[in-house]
């Protein structure tokens, strides 16, 4: 194990010493100091030590970052011990937007501030998904019925245990998301957590749900409950009265962000108006109250009009011509994972595959999850930075696992002209496979779930398929990945490059993401 106390040190020494320090943080590859005297740093000899990648000084922000690399948070709490906790007060977010740094347009801004929370709340959890992403690809090889191993039974206990502990840091993302948000956003980590928690309690799920009735002396599903319709959108339970429209929050990371970004004002509020002797018990209990009623009340209703409205667009696109929704839904589909919005489509074709044994919407969504692997691992062959080929080769082989999160939040999004880049690829694979008329007749995709593009004949209905499927399956996808790699080798990503850079100048939108 490397000597992270002596390094730690030497660091400190060479930044000009304790004294020179007023605040030390540190993002996933860099140690980020601010000092009361730039000039007292030594750079050459901080670039010679043992475990010291270079030294940046970015004037923007006022900060003089020594880069380690995968061993930063060692060295972090290395430097915390030596230094105390003076040093870390008020500096807890790894993603900041500085004020000058920030677009006077006010649309621009508001993306700036979104992409950039969301980023910054995600990075703390990004290996935990990667993690869980590989262990539930890993598992799915060997399930019977996937053709590749057949050694396990989807109901057998250990399948199921294995499973239920890779999809866990995904069915908890409002909670692990919550927290980080609320830590960069400054309100307060807990209670956003519990409004997390809260969000995905069965028993609020409970309520919507379609009762079991006994007809004929069997248990069949009843019908879910409807408290009104408004543009298409069934509002299925109430709330103080109020017909509220509740969908499911597992696997969302949009609406605990919010949730974070409310829990700000009113905590602030309440903690200068409620007297000192108070404030331990009731602004905790206000400000938890009032976030999760909002959330119930506006957040709900809204992601459920816009799942409506993306179902329409979705289904229309299909239904006019595959080769051109490939595109463009492969092309932009992505740009729903930014915000979780994504699972607002995860019903729809899953009820595809429950109805009619298959999914084109699910087709196209596979080759999305294959570009944006494609685009972290094109950075991992080409860049030199070992910290960074450490985090891209992770993202990749989840992202080929079917699990995008980490190679998006991990690398693509940091490296802005990556994820575009690799969303062209991907709406150039979906619509190749979309003219080939590519059948997909399960649910996991990207590479790992080649084997539900093997079939001829449709497994629940048994209609005739296209007899070349899965020759056209490994087409659609040598396409997804060469245009994917080509655009990012040579247009998507420089080693020269830093993280939240690389885009033009005037882009208004360079500054959303820093890393």
């Amino acid at each position: 194990m490397a000597d992270y106390k002596k390094l730690a040190a030497d660091i400190i020494e060479a930044v000009g010493g304790e004294e020179n320090i007023t605040k030390a943080i540190h993002c996933i590859t860099r140690l980020r100091f601010y000092l009361v005297d730039k000039d007292k740093a030594d750079s050459e000899k901080l670039e010679a030590m043992d475990g010291v990648a270079g030294v940046v000084y970015n004037a923007n922000l006022g900060q003089y970052q020594v880069v380690i690399g995968q061993a930063v948070a060692d060295v972090y709490d290395e430097i915390v011990a030596q230094l105390g906790s003076r040093v870390v007060e008020g500096a807890d977010d790894h993603t900041v937007i500085e004020e000058n740094n920030v677009s006077k347009n006010p649309v621009a801004r508001a993306f700036q501030v979104v992409v950039g929370t969301i980023t910054g709340s995600m990075m703390p959890i990004i290996g935990l998904l990667a993690a869980g992403g590989m262990i539930n690809g890993i598992l799915n090889m060997f399930v019977k019925g996937n053709h590749i191993f057949e050694l396990i039974s989807p109901t057998d206990p250990t399948y199921i245990i294995i499973s239920t502990l890779a999809m866990a840091p995904f069915y908890f993302l409002p909670v692990l998301v919550g927290y980080a948000a609320a830590k960069q956003l400054g309100s307060d980590p807990y209670v956003v957590a519990a409004v997390g928690g809260f969000m995905i309690h069965p028993a609020l799920q409970g309520l919507v749900a379609a009762p079991n009735i006994i007809q004929n002396g069997e248990i069949v599903a009843g019908k879910a409950p409807v408290v009104m319709e408004f543009f298409g959108v069934t509002f299925n339970t109430s709330y103080f009265n109020i017909p509220v429209s509740l969908p499911n929050y597992a696997y969302t990371i949009f609406p605990i962000i919010v949730a974070a970004w409310l829990a700000k004002p009113i905590g602030s509020w309440l903690k200068k108006h409620m007297p000192l002797a108070l404030r331990s018990i009731f602004v905790p209990m206000i400000t938890f109250f009032i976030v999760a009623s909002l959330v119930l009340l506006l957040v709900g209703p809204v992601i459920s009009i816009v799942s409506s409205a993306l179902a329409s667009v979705i289904t229309g696109l299909i239904n006019l011509n595959l080769t051109i929704a490939g595109a463009i839904i492969g092309g932009l589909y992505q740009v729903l994972v930014i915000f979780g919005l994504h699972w607002l489509v995860i019903p729809i074709l899953t009820q595809q595959i429950v109805t009619t044994g298959e999914s084109n919407i699910n087709m196209i969504v596979s080759f999305t999850m294959l570009a944006q692997g494609a685009g972290a691992l094109t950075v991992f062959l080409k860049t030199r930075q070992q910290s960074l080929k450490g985090l891209a080769l992770p993202a990749a082989i989840s992202a080929f696992c079917g699990v995008t999160e980490p190679a998006m939040y991990g690398i693509n999004l940091k490296y802005m002209r990556v994820f575009i880049m690799s969303s062209i690829g991907a709406a150039a694979g979906a619509a190749v496979a979309g003219l080939l008329d590519l059948h997909m007749y399960g649910f996991s995709g990207s590479l790992i779930g080649f084997p539900n593009f093997a079939a001829t004949t449709n497994p629940l209905t048994h209609a005739a398929g296209n007899p070349n499927n899965f020759i056209v399956f490994w087409i659609a996808t040598a396409v997804c990945i060469v245009v994917s790699m080509t655009l990012v080798w040579f247009f998507g990503f420089k080693d020269s490059d830093t993280m939240g850079t690389g885009l033009e100048k005037k882009n208004v939108f360079k500054s959303a993401i820093n890393k």
